[in-house]
């Protein structure tokens, strides 16, 4: 199987780029805009639209791999790239990536996504996106090749020893963070909501007040509105430093605050992502790493997860290493390559603590696709449905794959036991 051309396609992710920094600085939201001007680089406005690179990869015997190349929806901040615009990626993927890949040979996945994942530019790494978008779509053209799915693949060739099964999926709200938490729960997300606390003044309150009582609500409706009473999703609300933020970044304040909230959410288990941002990766570990002793120091089950500075293969190792978390985002458009997401929730999953197969709304069906995949074979505690922000459309993008190649995977295992029966017992040759 050989690659005879490589296409790119500019597309539109599900949902936008937004200057978090502005963001959490108090910019007003006019409908569904922000006002005032941008402080992140790479930003013209507050929020703008997401916009990404479908690489098309045209293998020799008509088949044709996708991958898309897109970046989070708070790009530019907390160690990440920038936001870039397609017509860069385009001309970099053309010049550098192309010549690379087309006329090769396709083996295994891994040496290949390693081999562009490493591919400097001027002594840079290619842009996480580029390396994503790319290695996703090697991802498929080796499924092709071997005609099996992607989940496979990864199984195979990084050994995980895991049985392909639906990984529970992690539903976010965007804005809308009540209506969306019914729809949640109807479907039976296994966590929810996100909540988007990301504006302390409206949604986290100077004291914490606001979302203590959103948690005392979305625990309320949960019991009110669920079919069985078996049913006991995660709690889990990304805050974006606001925590910190609204009680001075006093960490034993915030262990206090949060054992107060853990127990609110009872009976069900409570998350609290990125509670404190203390502006650097060496402050962010050290903050986590001690009120995640704090906690445990108040018999609280509460858990942290962590986000921002946490970015890449080597920073999740940092992390994993310092007991700074419960629950580790793999957030897959920050790693580049998707061997690098595999190594890290096998890193995370080896450690005991929870892998979470993270991403961004800001990401289009292919790339959700792709991220279930690499969830599946790598048996994720958890995975982001996305892309977008309408909890429908993505639990149904992220929950259908899941379902299908987890059919398709037990098909093949069933399909070989009478042969691997037969083989060893001797009875047939």
């Amino acid at each position: 199987m050989r690659i005879v051309d490589l296409l790119c396609v500019p597309v539109l992710t599900a949902y936008f780029n937004d200057d978090q920094a502005a963001i959490r600085a108090g910019a007003r939201q006019d409908g569904f805009c922000y006002v005032g001007r941008p402080v992140t680089a790479g930003f013209d406005r507050i929020r703008e639209p997401g916009r990404a690179v479908s690489v098309l990869l045209m293998l020799d015997d008509g088949f044709v791999a996708t991958g898309d190349c897109t970046s989070v929806q708070y790009a530019g901040v907390a160690g990440r790239d920038e936001p870039v615009g397609t017509d860069a990626m385009i001309d970099v993927i053309n010049t550098h990536v192309a010549p690379a890949l087309v006329a090769g040979g396709l083996g295994c996945f891994r040496d290949a996504a390693e081999r562009i994942d490493g591919l400097l530019v001027d002594g840079r790494p290619l842009h996480t996106a580029i390396r994503y978008g790319v290695t996703q779509a090697l991802l498929a053209a080796v499924a092709h090749g071997r005609g099996v799915t992607m989940a496979e693949v990864i199984r195979d060739e990084y050994q995980t020893n895991v049985e392909i099964t639906p990984v529970p999926m992690f539903a976010q709200s965007g804005d809308e963070r009540y209506l969306s938490v019914d729809r949640m729960i109807l479907k039976e997300a296994g966590a929810l909501p996100h909540g988007l606390i990301n504006n302390m003044a409206e949604k986290m309150g100077a004291d914490g007040e606001i979302f203590r009582e959103y948690v005392r609500w979305v625990r309320a409706r949960v019991l009110r509105v669920r079919a069985r009473s078996s049913y006991e999703p995660v709690l889990h609300f990304d805050t974006y430093g606001t925590v910190g933020l609204a009680l001075g970044n006093d960490v034993s304040r915030v262990a206090d605050y949060l054992t107060d909230l853990g127990d609110i959410a009872a009976p069900f288990p409570l998350r609290i992502e990125q509670p404190i941002d203390r502006g650097s990766q060496d402050a962010q570990i050290d903050a986590l790493a001690t009120l995640r002793c704090a906690l445990r120091k108040r018999g609280s089950r509460v858990q942290i997860v962590a986000d921002e500075w946490c970015n890449s293969l080597a920073d999740i190792r940092r992390f994993v290493a310092a007991g700074a978390a419960d629950v580790i985002q793999v957030k897959t458009p920050d790693l580049g390559g998707v061997n690098n997401t595999v190594e890290a929730l096998l890193h995370v999953r080896a450690a005991g603590l929870v892998a979470y197969c993270g991403g961004t709304c800001n990401e289009t069906d292919q790339s959700a696709r792709v991220c279930a995949n690499v969830a599946m074979a790598c048996g994720a505690d958890q995975v982001l449905a996305r892309p977008g922000m309408g909890v429908d459309e993505a639990m149904m993008i992220v929950g259908n794959e899941m379902a299908r190649v987890a059919s398709l995977a037990r098909s093949r295992m069933v399909a070989a036991l009478p042969a691997l029966t037969t083989s060893r017992t001797g009875a047939r040759e």
